[in-house]
């Protein structure tokens, strides 16, 4: 997801500190494993949504036991890509990564980026994640197929475009550059609303908004204002189309190695930094566009009434294209998505 202010490109001296990284991982992974100190590697840089959420975990590992748990932040061991990968191959016990990277390996996590799914009120997100059967039960079993514990699934914002020029309608993104995730359906979503989609680094989105290679993007508001994107981005536009979430998970073979004591461990410590991180979360975007709004005169911010979103809602794929990338499964998938939704919203 991320960019950042300081990073326009990954230098070769980037590419070598990472590779000297990972080759430090793989030297010294047994006597690691021995030693009882756990990696763990995120998306996000310092203080973000994601880090809160692992120095969460991390505390409580170590105050309830012996273990000591490694954090590393976007960028110290290479993309979102690379991290999943070292954690696939038991380089890294834990990783977070978006659905939004892992929609190729896992396609029913592409159900986040069906627009217009979930609602805009937070509180009524929140508890969907909380108490959702297709997030809780269901997701475990897809991630469990490609060798991953997958222990919590969280939302960090609802996602905001940035544009160099105000947004209101589809017509406003008519070949508008806009960086997405390598994720099909989202690319599909920006192409129906008139836009160019297109695929960029994380490292490279603040370089690119610069110079103008990228048009716009789409972040939650924190990490608008965190990774300064608002200064070369000004434009915000709340579509409503969609929340910014993510998954922390471990690597299969090793929770299944730990003793029924540590998995015990691992599953509380996922819940306190759960419960820790939604608290975070709450009030969030507020606090962050509120300090955007006070650094910089240039940013303007646009809601979207109801009659402008669904112009956007009418342009956008609807669930067949997801089901046509998922199939029985998705459908499944879906419908207990969707009842969920209902229960949380009836309550």
């Amino acid at each position: 997801m991320k960019a950042s202010k300081f990073v326009s490109t990954r230098s070769v001296t980037t590419k070598l500190m990472t590779t000297a990284s990972v080759g430090a991982l793989l030297f010294g992974l047994s006597a690691a494993a021995q030693a009882d100190n756990w990696r763990y590697a995120h998306e996000e840089y310092e203080g973000d949504v994601q880090d809160v959420f692992a120095y969460a975990f991390k505390e409580y590992i170590e105050d309830n036991s012996d273990h000591t748990v490694q954090v590393y932040r976007f960028g110290e061991l290479g993309e979102s890509d690379d991290i999943m990968e070292q954690t696939q191959n038991g380089i890294l016990q834990f990783v977070n990564q978006s659905p939004g990277f892992t929609g190729a390996l896992i396609p029913e996590a592409q159900i986040f980026f069906i627009p217009y799914l979930l609602p805009t009120d937070e509180e009524t997100v929140l508890t969907f994640f909380d108490e959702s059967k297709a997030i809780n039960e269901m997701f475990p079993e897809l991630y469990a197929e490609q060798g991953l514990e997958l222990l919590k699934m969280y939302p960090e914002g609802e996602m905001v475009v940035t544009t160099d020029e105000p947004i209101s309608s589809p017509e406003d993104m008519d070949n508008k550059k806009i960086r997405t995730m390598t994720n099909p359906l989202l690319s599909e979503t920006y192409d129906a609303f008139g836009a160019t989609p297109t695929p960029l680094p994380w490292g490279e989105v603040y370089g690119g908004l610069q110079t103008g290679i990228i048009d716009g993007q789409e972040n939650p508001i924190f990490w608008i204002e965190s990774g300064g994107l608002y200064e070369v981005s000004p434009h915000l536009t709340f579509t409503g189309h969609g929340w910014f979430t993510t998954a922390m998970m471990a690597n299969q073979d090793f929770y299944e190695g730990l003793s029924e004591e540590d998995q015990t461990l691992v599953n509380e410590a996922s819940e306190a930094a759960y419960d820790h991180t939604i608290e975070h979360i709450k009030g969030l975007a507020e606090e962050s566009l509120a300090k955007i709004q006070e650094a910089s005169d240039e940013v303007t911010v646009t809601r979207l009434d109801e009659e402008q979103i669904q112009a956007f809602r009418e342009r956008a794929p609807q669930v067949e294209a997801f089901l046509e990338m998922t199939g029985e499964g998705g459908q499944e998938l879906l419908e207990q998505f969707k009842a969920d939704l209902e229960a949380v919203t009836n309550e």
